[in-house]
């Protein structure tokens, strides 16, 4: 019984449904069909509404329009060809407005994320700098005035690199430590010396390459480094190129087949009246694939890019740690001055065969490596202080206060990450996502195929 009462309801909202579909045809297009009193004025309010053009393109009552290229239709119509080219006009539109829509959220995390990471990097880069000079200021004070300039040229050289800049990593480390040995030479091997000329400072600076004075050390920090940051560069470039994806897809040209299939699915029911009805959800799939086989081309490509974010993500937190390798960097600069020091004999012999031996004044205090050697004795930055990096040791990093606003680039990449992963689908989706919402009529028992209504 229940069952019966329930079929009955059901046939009779369909009934009701289809009296609306019949009322509103015949009302909204009065004189389209040969009613009483012809009228557009509904057309006239949608197309004024939609802000499709002037309002004054729509004619008061239907006529018999043979200009029309693409809304043809027997029967008398409320459309021009003038409004025709203010539809399609329309549809670029509102095609560009709705893919800028569905790029939004996903375009807005990865700015977003392109910000956050470049303020992470230079938040680590920053203590990484003052890390490094701590070195100087507390352990080899006779130089650390000196050593300041080379010091932040280093990281600057760091920072524009992960930006972009064509500079490389170890030129500026070659740099940074032709730069130091003229000081490490002077004031740690050989106290006293000063007053020296430029040529004899620059003869140091060029020497330094040739003689290697600070071992392996250097080596170690410009290949450990190099990598590191490589994977970081790629990394922010990545993000870079997933924006300008998204806004190239937002202005992806439409041919002129899709634009007057797009025309005939959202538009050519207003010129018969019917501007209520919405197009069929399979028609509007078939209208849209075909629109956007191109841009649907993308799916493979979006997903390996999604994998390639992934790996240098994992790359960054594993193999090359940047925020150890860029902490290790004072390690690696006092392991190499140490190293120097301890050959400075032969490192002496070699620089006066090569760039004379210049006058030198009397020593009036204890040479500055044994009270260098005495800080370190003294340091918390100990040999007890160091980890591993690929069998290199690294020293750790320093304790931050819990007021640093700085996020690790570990978690911030891995937040990323995990919501890059659910947008693996995203152009595979892309042509039903743009059928959703207020386009299709999905609660709905009719809609427009295209050229009438029909059940769905």
């Amino acid at each position: 019984m229940a069952g019966d009462n329930s079929r009955g309801v059901f046939f009779c909202w369909r009934r009701f449904e289809l009296l609306l579909l019949a009322t509103a045809a015949a009302g909204l297009c009065s004189g389209v069909s040969g009613g009483k009193n012809p009228s557009c004025h509904e057309v006239r309010t949608a197309f004024q509404m939609r802000q499709i053009g002037p309002i004054k393109l729509v004619p008061d009552v239907p006529t018999t329009d043979s200009s029309l290229q693409i809304c043809q239709h027997k029967s008398p119509t409320c459309c021009t060809k003038k409004m025709e080219e203010n539809y399609q006009a329309a549809v670029r539109r509102e095609r560009i407005e709705n893919t800028q829509t569905l790029n939004f959220e996903l375009k807005y995390m990865i700015i977003g994320h392109i910000t956050a990471f470049q303020a992470a990097f230079e938040s680590l880069l920053r203590f990484a700098e003052n890390h490094t000079a701590s070195l100087f200021e507390t352990v080899y004070r006779s130089m650390s005035k000196e050593a300041a300039e080379p010091v932040k040229e280093l990281f600057t050289d760091l920072s524009l690199y992960l930006l972009g800049a064509q500079n490389r990593v170890e030129k500026a480390f070659f740099r940074f430590f032709d730069s130091l040995f003229p000081l490490v030479y002077t004031r740690l091997i050989n106290p006293g010396m000063t007053d020296l000329s430029e040529e004899y400072m620059e003869c140091l600076r060029q020497t330094r390459q040739d003689i290697n004075p600070f071992g392996r050390y250097s080596k170690e920090a410009v290949m450990e480094l190099a990598k590191s940051l490589r994977a970081s560069r790629t990394f922010n470039q990545a993000l870079g190129m997933g924006v300008e994806v998204l806004n190239a897809t937002e202005h992806a040209v439409l041919t002129k087949e899709c634009i007057r299939g797009l025309v005939k699915m959202q538009y050519c029911p207003h010129c018969q009246g019917l501007t209520l009805i919405r197009p069929c959800e399979g028609y509007c799939l078939n209208v849209m694939r075909g629109c956007f086989a191109s841009v649907s081309e993308l799916d493979i490509h979006w997903r390996e890019y999604i994998y390639t974010l992934e790996y240098l993500t994992n790359e960054m937190a594993g193999t090359h740690d940047l925020e150890l390798a860029l902490l290790g960097i004072r390690y690696s600069i006092n392991e190499a001055i140490l190293q120097a020091q301890l050959n400075g004999p032969q490192l002496s012999v070699t620089v006066d065969k090569v760039c004379g031996h210049p006058e030198e004044k009397e020593v009036k205090s204890l040479p500055d490596s044994i009270i260098q050697a005495k800080e370190i004795e003294r340091s918390p930055i100990t040999m007890a202080h160091s980890v591993t990096i690929n069998n290199k040791r690294s020293s750790l990093p320093l304790k931050s206060s819990k007021n640093d606003k700085s996020r690790s680039l570990k978690k911030v990449s891995r937040e990323f990450i995990s919501y890059m992963k659910r947008s693996r689908t995203f152009y595979a989706s892309l042509t039903e996502r743009l059928c959703d919402g207020d386009l299709v009529m999905k609660d709905s028992s009719t809609c427009w195929n295209g050229q009438d209504v029909v059940e769905r």
